[in-house]
């Protein structure tokens, strides 16, 4: 079967003949349809410091995506040939204290989908059942193959409270803007999200966000005065990794404010913790997605009429990977699609 993978120890993907994945017990045959690019793939690609020391070659890439189902080890139930599903792609080990709690987003040693396995950037894949969710509704089958970076956004989005809140979103990427949508759709009363970029600012209007704010040309303060908020933001999402963006959020917080982190720091940085403190702010770090309640909440968000088609920018075949690749790291897109069927 054709496979996209890190091949060598060098910067690049391979588009290659591997063989097709043996069925394990407990696990399901996909043929695979469609796939997102991540900004881990694309990681990945560069071979930046943090591939080398993650990834071992030769490696299957790819941890979004949608397929059907072919065929399901014996003993595996729910799960039939024919269903068209995703992946949780944190594959954790059910031992620790924490997946025999049912925590298992809190797994010490998980094992991530395309990272430490053969992922999802190929013709077939194999999974363990217990990482198949099986979409019982009708999904447009891109929306169905970015469901991963969606997880991580809802997870985020819904960690605190947020009806009838004021929510600042910093980090206008793919999952800052899903997670702003989600904010929305599930009451906030104001959204706004910052960001550099005109284009995925233009994005998030187009989501439905209260306010894109480029901080290029305007301050936070100067967003809040256009809201009339008279306090500060009630929910923060960081989204952007970025020093400058969580403390500028911590700066313009209300008291007891509460900030869920997605966006991953390239290197260690200060914080205000005396405002932390005397404000009584919490912060909350958000990786992956809660199995499976995350998942549901995805899923019923979709039927109650939350639409992320318009995050949706680009669709290549697969054998166009170059391009896709090339339109995702240049950052004027939302989502990039590869289609596997074409």
């Amino acid at each position: 079967m054709k496979a996209l993978v890190k091949a060598k120890e060098e910067a690049g993907l391979w588009l290659m003949d591997v063989p097709e994945p043996e069925l394990g017990p407990g696990e399901v045959l996909i043929k695979v349809l469609r796939t997102g690019i991540c900004g881990t793939d694309l990681h990945i690609r560069t071979y930046d410091a943090w591939a080398r020391q993650a990834v071992r070659t030769p490696r299957v890439l790819g941890h979004e995506f949608v397929g059907e189902v072919v065929e399901v080890a014996p003993g595996v139930q729910d799960v039939a040939a024919g269903d068209l599903v995703s992946g949780e792609g944190h594959l954790v080990c059910g031992k620790c204290r924490n997946c025999l709690a049912g925590r298992r987003h809190l797994c010490r040693s998980t094992i991530g989908l395309g990272i430490g396995r053969d992922g999802a950037f190929a013709e077939y894949l194999t999974l363990p059942a217990s990482n198949v969710w099986v979409h019982r509704v009708p999904v447009d089958l891109d929306v169905a193959a970015i469901f991963d970076p969606f997880g991580n956004a809802v997870h985020t989005a819904l960690s605190f409270p947020v009806v009838g809140e004021d929510v600042l979103v910093t980090g206008a990427g793919p999952i800052g803007i899903m997670a702003a949508a989600v904010a929305r759709h599930a009451g906030a009363r104001h959204v706004m999200i910052t960001d550099v970029s005109p284009y995925r600012l233009g994005l998030a209007e187009r989501m439905g966000v209260s306010l894109a704010l480029d901080v290029r040309t305007a301050t936070i303060e100067e967003g809040k005065r256009r809201l009339g908020l008279r306090e500060g933001f009630d929910v923060g999402l960081e989204m952007s990794g970025r020093p400058e963006a969580l403390r500028d959020m911590i700066a313009n917080m209300t008291h007891g404010g509460r900030i869920a982190m997605l966006g991953l720091p390239a290197e260690e940085f200060p914080i205000d913790f005396a405002r932390v403190v005397t404000s009584m702010i919490t912060l909350k770090g958000i990786y992956g997605r809660e199995m499976f309640e995350t998942w549901y909440s995805m899923s019923v968000l979709l039927e109650g009429g939350l639409n992320l088609r318009p995050v949706i920018t680009g669709r290549y075949s697969y054998r166009d990977f170059d391009a896709a690749f090339d339109e995702a790291a240049g950052g004027r897109c939302g989502k990039i699609i590869l289609d596997w069927t074409a």
